[in-house]
């Protein structure tokens, strides 16, 4: 660019020294004085473009951080963080200011305020904190000896609060370990806050869970992500394994969907071969963290939060939690749990001051006004719904406060938990892809469209704009993301496409919860053949067997791809056992087929379930909350109706659409109770 700006100014002046050449002297004396004001022109032609262009890139950048913060994906809200070295983020120039704390009756209204205008006093709360190494020395850290014992050189342990280990073979620097005692609400040092074990540092690790005694550790970080090492393996898949003097064995280990239960028994194993009794380790993996941000809700971590409680004993030393720098997510798990005990013994929360005081034990917990933010929707979370977690025992007591007629203003009755429900927002904002001119044709209702984060998305049609839409949602199981596929009954115009779905995400099961018409209203066109075979576009498929079980029917198809000529078996399982008006009048039939898909999928590999009635909405919802309610049920004896249907709602619109699906999946899981009283042998 500079080099064209020089030509042309040196063009201009050429220009006029030419001129000068024919022309008598006074023109030439004009000229004279010319050339300098066409320098002095281009300079500012230079600087004019040159500040144009940075404020255009500037725009641009901020432009960009817009759109990063806004933009979903399937588990949570983008932010970057926790890099290789982690960046801290800008002071506010007003670190003085300060925040009261707040009655749990003004969370609602104080999280709104605060989540205005691009949630901007949350950044400005956030920027107010305490910041920087302000609290004490960290000299022990910064020892030549322990340096590489930091995975980020700026994430350090203050003196005062380091957890220090007893020292081996008198090496002074042995008892240094990159983690702190962090006071919890109700207790000094419940928990150690530590940064993810290193390959060189799992011996001093463990180490350190033997001499504090824990029994619990809580882990916050997947062991890479975006391609970066995040947290060393420090246990063994499977079997037994020596770090240093503490033998690790793996008894058992539960995969959930958003985090894993590990069980370890662990023995330290002295110098001269002496083995202390062993003791048992419980590490809880919460995977659901994004590899950017935060989690899309806060339900998981609530859930994972009450788990950790459920196991730490009550004699155990303090609960070691921990995720890549063991200062970000580390600190929000902290502050939740302190901030939830504070809301139960004096009705108020107090963020601001509870992080300052911790920030005291550990710099930077809490590393980002993200995840401050999120500590408040976690906490709002939890003060408008409570725990509605139920042990199967008490759930026919449950249910009979729920049917109570004669308590109007009980506002624990089926409609008014419901009505929760029913007043949580649709993001229509995120219902761009479904609602474009184009794709408006390919939804049977127009109240029930997919949202962006989560839709299927098919392959695109070479040169086709638009072909990777169809009216579907990946939506979570109990053990596994995005284990359904909740879409509508497909029109006669998009069946290729509902094929094209079922072959690029390896489908083999298909539930349909209509018939093809009721009320003489088109519920689902037929998108299997009644006999032979029949074809979509790319696709053939053929009916292989049809069998009437008690209330559905059982279809075998082969599914083909016609180019290449692969084939696909797929289970089509037909539910008869709904009525054209309201629900089915008992469980049994919704048990035996829940049952039958769950054997299907255990043989063809847990891929995708396709599940469907008319609009992929209300008895979808209804079918994959009882899917994951009763799995829950065989698997642990607890059942959460109500937070089961919320996160349903918050993966696709009008899931469970009525207060009576909503009352039938109570009575469903009754029911399975009821036929399997000993449902405890089916874990």
């Amino acid at each position: 660019m500079f080099p064209v700006l020089f030509l042309v100014a040196t063009t201009i002046a050429t220009n006029y020294s030419s001129s000068g050449n024919d022309t008598n002297e006074d023109t030439a004396a004009e000229n004279h004085h010319v050339l300098p004001i066409v320098l002095v022109l281009s300079v500012l032609i230079v600087i004019s473009i040159l500040l144009a262009w940075y404020f255009l890139r500037l725009k641009n950048q901020r432009k960009a951080v817009v759109t990063t913060v806004d933009k979903k994906i399937p588990n949570g809200l983008l932010e970057e963080q926790e890099q290789q070295t982690v960046v801290l983020l800008p002071r506010s120039p007003s670190t003085s200011k300060t925040y009261i704390p707040i009655p749990v009756d003004c969370l609602e209204e104080e999280t709104r305020i605060r989540s205005a205008d691009d949630c901007k006093l949350f950044r400005e709360e956030f920027n107010s904190l305490p910041g920087g190494y302000t609290q004490g020395t960290c000299e022990e850290a910064n020892r030549e000896d322990n340096k590489d014992k930091n995975r980020y050189p700026n994430i350090l342990p203050y003196d005062h609060s380091r957890v220090v280990l007893t020292p081996l073979d008198g090496n002074p620097c042995s008892d240094y370990i990159n983690a702190s005692y962090i006071d919890g609400y109700t207790g000094q040092s419940k928990f150690i806050a530590a940064q993810g074990p290193k390959e060189e540092t799992v011996a001093d690790f463990w180490r350190m869970i033997w001499e504090q005694k824990s029994a619990t550790i809580v882990m916050l970080t997947n062991l890479k992500e975006r391609k970066e090492d995040k947290c060393y393996q420090y246990w063994p898949d499977q079997g037994c394994w020596t770090y240093g003097n503490v033998r690790v064995a793996v008894e058992d280990f539960t995969v959930l969907v958003d985090y894993t239960i590990r069980k370890f028994c662990i023995q330290y194993v002295s110098c001269d071969m002496t083995i202390k009794p062993s003791r048992l380790v419980t590490q809880l993996h919460f995977t659901s963290w994004p590899d950017f941000g935060v989690p899309f809700s806060p339900i998981g971590m609530l859930k994972f939060l009450k788990k950790v409680k459920n196991v730490n004993p009550s004699f155990a030393g303090p609960i070691v939690v921990h995720c890549s720098a063991g200062v970000g997510r580390t600190g929000t798990f902290i502050v939740i749990d302190g901030m939830i005990d504070m809301m139960h013994q004096e009705q108020k929360t107090d963020v601001f001051g509870f992080v300052s005081k911790i920030r005291d034990q550990r710099s930077q917990l809490v590393q980002t006004d993200m995840q401050y933010s999120f500590i408040y929707q976690a906490l709002l979370e939890y003060f408008l719904y409570g725990d509605t977690e139920l042990d199967v025992s008490s759930l026919e007591g449950h249910l009979q406060k729920l049917h109570n007629t004669n308590a109007p203003f009980d506002r624990v009755g089926l409609e008014e938990e419901f009505k929760k429900l029913t007043n949580m927002r649709i993001m229509k904002e995120n219902m761009r892809t479904g609602n474009l001119p184009a794709n408006m044709k390919k939804n049977r209702v127009l109240q029930i469209i997919p949202y962006d984060f989560n839709r299927v998305i098919l392959s695109m049609r070479r040169g086709q704009e638009f072909t990777d839409y169809i009216n579907a949602s990946f939506i979570d199981g109990y053990r596994q993301k995005d284990y359904f596929i909740a879409t509508q009954g497909p029109l006669s115009h998009t069946v290729e496409d509902f094929w094209r779905m079922a072959w690029e995400w390896k489908c083999h099961s298909i539930v349909m919860l209509t018939e093809l018409q009721e009320r003489e209203q088109d519920k689902c066109f037929q998108y299997w053949p009644s006999e032979g075979s029949v074809t979509y576009g790319n696709y053939t498929v053929e009916i292989k067997g049809d069998t009437m079980c008690d209330t559905f029917s059982l279809r075998d198809l082969v599914l083909t791809f016609g180019p290449d000529k692969q084939t696909r078996l797929v289970r089509h399982f037909h539910f008869h056992g709904w009525p054209e008006i309201g629900i089915p009048a008992e469980g049994r039939g919704m048990i035996d087929i829940i049952a039958s898909v769950q054997r299907q999928q255990q043989q063809s590999g847990n891929h995708p379930i396709i599940v469907h009635c008319s609009a992929g909405a209300g008895r979808t919802g209804t079918f994959i909350a009882l899917s994951n309610i009763l799995e829950r049920v065989k698997a642990e004896g607890l059942l959460d109706v109500f937070q089961t249907v919320k996160s349903l709602r918050m993966q696709r619109p009008h899931m469970v659409q009525t207060v009576e699906q909503y009352d039938f999946c109570y009575r469903v899981v009754q029911d399975f109770v009821d036929i399997f009283s000993d449902y405890a042998n089916f874990k």
